[in-house]
């Protein structure tokens, strides 16, 4: 349904006929760590998020899954001399 308390006229899952069902009623604001994402939204109310209700949840093991402005680092993997890896593998039988 479309949200009717804070983020007026933007889909939210929380959202019932009977109002917000999500803990406490209403969506958390964004926190420090959240500026610069491309999915924060700027209403009358504050600034909010548009994936999650309570920001700072996400946040609290690490960096947030679905933020937009911190760049993950790829894992570097050893590279394998594919000669040597065939040598091992034939060894093994």
């Amino acid at each position: 349904m479309v949200c009717a308390t804070l983020k007026q006229g933007i889909e939210c899952l929380f959202m019932k006929k009977s109002g917000c069902s999500y803990s406490g009623g209403k969506c958390l604001t964004i926190i420090e760590n959240c500026d610069g994402c491309t999915r924060v939204l700027e209403f009358e109310t504050g600034k909010y998020c548009s994936s999650f209700p309570y920001p700072a949840q996400k946040w609290q093991k690490g960096n947030c899954p679905m933020s937009t402005h911190i760049k993950k680092a790829a894992k570097v993997e050893d590279k394998v001399n594919p000669l040597k890896a065939s040598k091992r593998a034939a060894g093994k039988k």
